[in-house]
């Protein structure tokens, strides 16, 4: 079985972060799935970017058993399956060590919606998970870090939120592939940034008013959605 686009689309979109500054080395990485197959196409593990190639990616099952492929895929893999396996709408998974949002993560904080930027983008919040307990860090931590994600999601929509920070951690987002889950990341990154401007010059200001959210958001997503090209 050929696994040759899937490699391709996971690589192009790997290489698209390093070109949009938010990954320093290999601090980094991006998966995109074939629903059809049960696989993944993941950046290998500790592979510098300017060193990747399209038959570098790792071939992976949704039980994070190699199935093609000659290097260790990403520590994160477990992860991405994670998310893959929770989240059935979605068809590519971002991390990265973003500046912004990993400023963010590490105050464990949720990213507030102070403008209409973020609300075009994600409706509310941008949520942080829990810290991780000791015992999740005693068991599969990559598994472990999944479940915070979705755990954090319990009682919210990832299609309404791409994007997540991690306690302590960093960003992780998602989307329709791999090219959008990257695209989500530059997003995250950009709306993180004006919220720490945002929040260091006036450190009191509240959340964006809902009625604003509400328009934002739902002029660009959903059954009534208007923005864009038909």
């Amino acid at each position: 079985m050929s696994y040759t686009e899937l490699k391709r689309a996971a690589y192009e979109s790997n290489m698209e972060l390093d070109r949009r500054k938010l990954v320093v080395y290999n601090f980094g990485n991006v998966s995109e799935i074939d629903r059809a197959k049960g696989v993944i196409a993941i950046k290998p593990s500790g592979v510098p970017y300017a060193d990747l190639s399209p038959e570098d990616m790792v071939i992976v099952d949704l039980d994070n058993v190699v199935v093609e492929g000659r290097l260790k895929p990403s520590s994160d893999t477990r992860t991405h399956t994670h998310l893959y396996r929770h989240f059935n709408s979605i068809g590519g998974v971002t991390h990265t060590h973003s500046t912004f949002a990993t400023a963010w993560a590490q105050t464990q904080m949720d990213i507030p919606c102070l403008g209409t930027t973020h609300a075009d983008f994600v409706y509310g919040d941008i949520p942080c998970t829990a810290v991780m307990t000791d015992a999740q860090i005693q068991r599969d931590y990559e598994e472990e870090t999944g479940v915070q994600i979705t755990d954090c999601f319990k009682q919210r929509s990832p299609d309404e939120s791409p994007m997540v920070i991690v306690a302590g951690h960093g960003p992780f987002t998602w989307g329709k592939d791999a090219a959008k889950a990257v695209y989500h990341a530059v997003i995250l990154e950009e709306v993180a940034h004006m919220a720490y401007l945002t929040r260091t010059l006036r450190p009191g200001i509240g959340s964006l008013k809902q009625a604003i959210i509400d328009k934002h958001f739902l002029r660009k997503h959903g059954k009534s959605a208007y923005y864009g090209q038909t």
